[in-house]
This record gives C-alpha cells, sequence and structure tokens, in this order.
C-alpha cells in the first residue's frame, strides 16, 4: 500500500508496539502531526510545555517500563531543546527514540528558519544520529533505530526527518519488529577462572549498577548473591536491582553512601562489578578503589572494560547470561564472619546526627513517605541533596521504582520522567521529590500534570538556596557562598494553584505525615512545598578524589 512518510512513521511506530509518544509540534513536523490525528485512536500523544520535558518524560517512561521512550519535536529549536534530554538518556544507557522534523530537503544548509544540523549536533551523545534522505529509506531507518537503541549497551537514537519526506508516497509493506542483537558472552573461558576466584574468596562483595536493571537480570543477581553469601552494594542507577530489606543488601555506594558500603569496598578481597562503569562518584582516588581486592567486572560495553579501574578479570557479554553462567556449578558459599562485621560497620556512625528543633528534617520527611508509599510506587528525584536523601533514606524494594539522573546528574529532569512514569503506569502513585533549585528548572510541566490531571506528588525539599553546590561551598570554599543563596520569592502553592494544581506545605514535624496522607487521598496533581534548614547537609560524604578513610561526617 501506498502512504505518507508521516503515515510510516506512524505505522512503524505501531509496528514496534508504541502507543504512547511525547512531544511538541511546529512547522517542520506539521505533516506528522496531521497524520497522528488520524493515528490518535492508536497512538496516545502527550503535549509537553516544552521539548526538554517532553524528552525527560519519554526517558522516565523507558526506565519505568523498560521499553523504548519515543519523542517527537519539531526542527530547529524544538530539536535543539531535547539535547539535554538525549544526553542524559544516553550517560545512562536508556533506550529512546527521538524523531525530529526538519526543513525541506532543497532548504537544508541555507540558514533557512529553523534549520539545524541536529544529525551533527548529537552524534556524541546517540547511539545513532541519521538523516532520512530518501522517503523509501524512512521505514528501514525506524525499524533500525529501535533495534539499535536495544542493542548491547542500551541508549538513545535520533532520525532527522525532512519535512517533504513526510509529505511524499512511496510503497509500505508491514513487518514484524526485528530483535535486538543477542550479545552473547565473549570470553566464556573466563568464567571457571571467576568461580575459582569466587572460591578461593573469603570477603566478597557485588557491586550492582544500572546494568542489572537495564537487563532485567535483578532476579539472576539475588540468586547470585544468595548462592556465594555476598553482600551488595548499589550504585545510585543500581538501586532496586536488589530489595532494601533483603540481608545481603548493603544500600548506596560511593561520595554519599553509607560508611558501611565504603568499609566494604576497603575490606573486601573480591568485588564483582556487575552493570557498572566505576564512575567518579563511586571510585573517587580510582588508584586505590579496591585496591586491596581482585576486581571482576561483568560488562557488556567492552569500551568500559579497564577504562576507570583496572580490573584482574571480566566477563565480556549480557550480564544476566554471565550471572547465569558463574552460578551454574557453583556450590553454596558461607561467609558468616564477613557478613557480621558489616553489620556493624551499619551502625558504625549512629548517634552522630544533631536533631533539628526548628525545621522538619529530610529523613523524617522522606520515612513517612516510606510508611505510606506501596513498594511498587514510582519515586522521580531530580539533582542535588535531595537526590542523595532518597538514595539513603527512601526503601527502594523493585527494579525501575526509583527514577533519577545519574551520570549526567541534570537538574530538571524529574518533573518530565514523573511524568513518563505516571503515564505509563496510571494505577500507581509517582511522587517527584525534588528541591527548588531543580523545580525552578521545569515548573513549567507543572500545566501538563494539570492538563492530563495526572497525579504525580510533588515533594520541594524547599530550603531555599542551591542546596549541594552551597554544601560544596562550605566544604572546600571557605563558606563562600557564591550565587548559592538565591532566597528566590517564589510561593510555590500559589504558584501550583496557578496551574490548576493542588498545593500544600510542610513547616514542621507535626504536618508531615498528614500533609502527605491528604496529598496521597487527593490522587490528583499536588505540590507540597517542604520547608527545611538551608544549612541541612548530606553527610556522610567521602569527597571527590579520596577514600573511606577520609569520610567527612560533621560539617
Amino acid at each position: 500500500m501506498k502512504l505518507t512518510g508521516a503515515e510510516i512513521i506512524c505505522e512503524c511506530l505501531l509496528e514496534q508496539g508504541v502507543d504512547t509518544v511525547f512531544g511538541y509540534p511546529g512547522g517542520a513536523a506539521l505533516n506528522t502531526y496531521d497524520a497522528l490525528y488520524k493515528y490518535s485512536d492508536r497512538i496516545r500523544h502527550i503535549l509537553t510545555a516544552h521539548e526538554q520535558g517532553a524528552s525527560h518524560a519519554a526517558d522516565g517512561y523507558a526506565r519505568a517500563t523498560g521499553k523504548t521512550g519515543v519523542v517527537l519535536t519539531t526542527s530547529g529549536p524544538g530539536a535543539t531543546n531535547i539535547v539535554t534530554g538525549i544526553a542524559t538518556a544516553n550517560i545512562d544507557s536508556i533506550p529512546i527514540v527521538a524523531i525530529t522534523a526538519n526543513v525541506n530537503r532543497d532548504q537544508l544548509g541555507r540558514d533557512s528558519f529553523q534549520e539545524v544540523d541536529i544529525v551533527n549536533i548529537t552524534k556524541p551523545i546517540t547511539k545513532a544520529s541519521r538523516l532520512v534522505e530518501r522517503v523509501e529509506e524512512l521505514a528501514p531507518t525506524i525499524r533500525e533505530a529501535f533495534r539499535l537503541a536495544n542493542t548491547g549497551r542500551k541508549g538513545p537514537v535520533l532520525i532527522d526527518v525532512p519535512k517533504d519526506i513526510t509529505a511524499m508516497t512511496t510503497e509500505f509493506e508491514r513487518a514484524e519488529p526485528r530483535k535486538p542483537m543477542m550479545i552473547s558472552i565473549k570470553n566464556p573461558d573466563s568464567i571457571r577462572r571467576v568461580q575459582e576466584l569466587i572460591r578461593q574468596s573469603e570477603r566478597p562483595m557485588i557491586f550492582a549498577g544500572g546494568g542489572i536493571i537495564s537487563a532485567n537480570a535483578c532476579e539472576e543477581l539475588k540468586a547470585f548473591a544468595e548462592l556465594i553469601d555476598a553482600p551488595v552494594c548499589c550504585s545510585l542507577m543500581g538501586l532496586g536491582a536488589i530489595p532494601e530489606r533483603h540481608p545481603l543488601c548493603v544500600g548506596n555506594i560511593g561520595m554519599h553512601g553509607g560508611y558501611e558500603t565504603g568499609m566494604v569496598t576497603a575490606n573486601c578481597d573480591l568485588m564483582l562489578a556487575c552493570g557498572a562503569r566505576f564512575s567518579d562518584r563511586v571510585a573517587g582516588d580510582r588508584d586505590k578503589f579496591g585496591e586491596q581486592a581482585k576486581i571482576v567486572q561483568l560488562e557488556i560495553d567492552e569500551k568500559e572494560i579497564n577504562k576507570n579501574v583496572r580490573v584482574d578479570e571480566y566477563v565480556l557479554g549480557n550480564v544476566k547470561d554471565a550471572l547465569i553462567a558463574l552460578s551454574a556449578g557453583m556450590d553454596q558459599q558461607s561467609h558468616t564472619d564477613w557478613l557480621e562485621k558489616i553489620e556493624v560497620w551499619k551502625h558504625e556512625l549512629d548517634g552522630i546526627h544533631e536533631p533539628d528543633t526548628e525545621y522538619p528534617e529530610p529523613f523524617q520527611v522522606l520515612g513517612a513517605l516510606n510508611e505510606l508509599k506501596a513498594d511498587g510506587d514510582i519515586i522521580a528525584t531530580d539533582v542535588g541533596q535531595h537526590q542523595m536523601w532518597v538514595a539513603q533514606y527512601s526503601k527502594i524494594e523493585r527494579s525501575r521504582t526509583l527514577l533519577t539522573s545519574g551520570g549526567m546528574g541534570t537538574m530538571g529532569f524529574g518533573m518530565g520522567a514523573a511524568i513518563g512514569a505516571q503515564v505509563a503506569f496510571p494505577d500507581k502513585r509517582v511522587f517527584l521529590v525534588t528541591g527548588d533549585g531543580s523545580f525552578h528548572m521545569n515548573l513549567n510541566e507543572l500545566v501538563t500534570l494539570s492538563s492530563y490531571q495526572l497525579p504525580v506528588v510533588v515533594l520541594i525539599m524547599n530550603n531555599t538556596v542551591l542546596g549541594m553546590v552551597r554544601q560544596w561551598q562550605k566544604l572546600f570554599y571557605g563558606s563562600r557562598f557564591s550565587q548559592t543563596d538565591p532566597h528566590r520569592p517564589t510561593d510555590f502553592v500559589a504558584l501550583a494553584n496557578a496551574f490548576g494544581v493542588e498545593g500544600m506545605r510542610i513547616t514542621k514535624d507535626e504536618e508531615i505525615e498528614p500533609v502527605l496522607k491528604a496529598a496521597i487521598a487527593l490522587n490528583k496533581p499536588v505540590v507540597i512545598d517542604c520547608h527545611i534548614n538551608p544549612d541541612v547537609n548530606v553527610l556522610p560524604m567521602i569527597p571527590p578524589g579520596k577514600t573511606v578513610n577520609e569520610i567527612v561526617t560533621k560539617m
């Protein structure tokens, strides 16, 4: 059958099982949006307030579901406005397909109205970025984009489609989606050597990263940890890979991880890094990180092997397959003394916290939220102190229930991500925990919550300062608070009401639980302005480039 390029885009999305896209229309995208009008009974389009919000929503949808998120934009600024969202998805290995419109082919390279070379702009931050130059290439390009986004280390792919391509017609035949290329274990001879290291180990640990969740390997990780009786420390992206309440779960590792995770790292004799890339926020001093241990890396991306930390062995391939292969033929291991020592470390810093009598404390607020939310509910965050408090205090029991920008550290990510997750799971509760600084970045998306009546509860940890940057200024810059005390006069309750969203406040301890309960009971979008101390810090903290031996516990 003959279809226009715009209709082919819609048909290919349906082929790939896509029923929801996020975007914003514009002149160069008019043909595509006209086709979406005809397909509106099969493809739901979520209109955000800004293209960046749409890109983060597609990302959040992908993180929460494990599917591929889709964002559509027009040309020029419409395309450039999603660059931050694409970069965020890329460094965290999130599969999204971005379809951007562009000017007609005969206008390319002429500085035409709203023309931009988005293909070359995004090449460094995508798995592939391609311009469609013939309508006959459109369907194969889209199909390949979905396959590529999910093959190996997942990530974003961009397709740029000139407007005249979407108006042209060509023959179209429906096709079954091509499955992602399976990445088998490329060095199977390593399995036996790693198994022998496990048998010899007296103090093993597992360092679980976001690759476990990406590979849907959480059950395999838990079974493997139980088999070798090893504690599991999770990166920020890996939280939820093993239930928080599991006896082998030690918690978040790295700069703002617990004292116990730092001590496990510094005292283990075998470290099994599973789907983790040893970022600087985990391995502060890369030469000393785990220097006393044998380090094994389970990784799908060959470029990550030995990139940040030198390893003694590695298994290259899908981490789920690697865990299954390592478990096969292994006898049950036992490390009682090691696990008992870790329990002691967990309480080493008990009592260092000085209670705040003037403001509600973040751990109290998040503790109350833990009691009220279900294990399957989703928490999205922005970036800053609140993000680290969520990592420290929130009980993440299931994979894909914590959506946070790990590698890029994108302030403003959380609102879009929460929108994407709530659209994907209308029957779950979605909470956005943010700070006043991050919230100001994309507060325009409150209108999206209101327009679609998405019952996201937005919890603003409002300390009136740029908390994390200010904390660094306090610790490393002699308390010279340059541009981190804006004390903006924004009334978040009035602002929420202006967008048609319910606004509430928490100003003292006794308001925490009743306000959270009331917000959840409304089952509609709510903004909670939670006042916290401007001087509250995220502790403990391992300074950049340092080890657990130089941990900061007081400021």
